[in-house]
């Protein structure tokens, strides 16, 4: 999988959870977000459903989004949390999951 690059998204799908999740800090995604220049969503208060939001494209096709869901509380970055990974279906969710266990590991 690593024979394209990661990033950012040009033209939106259609986005929703299918039950796939990736245990992670939120430091490893900023920094894999950066690499890549991906901007990303940080609104780590404690106070929303999500502190972080991280919308990702790899090819033409594969878009998935990774964000934490309902933690209400402020993330610690270095702490692993369980973050959602949504997608235009459960398929592309789990080649999510899989392209990001290769790059963070």
């Amino acid at each position: 999988m690593k024979n394209n690059k990661l990033k950012e998204i040009t033209n939106w799908k259609s986005s929703s959870f299918h039950g796939t999740r990736i245990t992670t800090t939120p430091q490893s995604l900023i920094d894999l977000a950066d690499k890549y220049n991906i901007p990303y969503g940080s609104q780590n208060y404690g106070n929303d459903k999500t502190n972080f939001d991280f919308d990702f494209q790899y090819g033409d096709d594969l878009q998935f989004t990774v964000y934490d869901w309902k933690e209400y509380q402020i993330l610690d970055l270095d702490r692993e949390y369980e973050f959602h990974i949504g997608g235009e279906c459960g398929e592309y969710t789990d080649q999510g999951k899989e392209l990001l266990n290769e790059l963070l590991n």
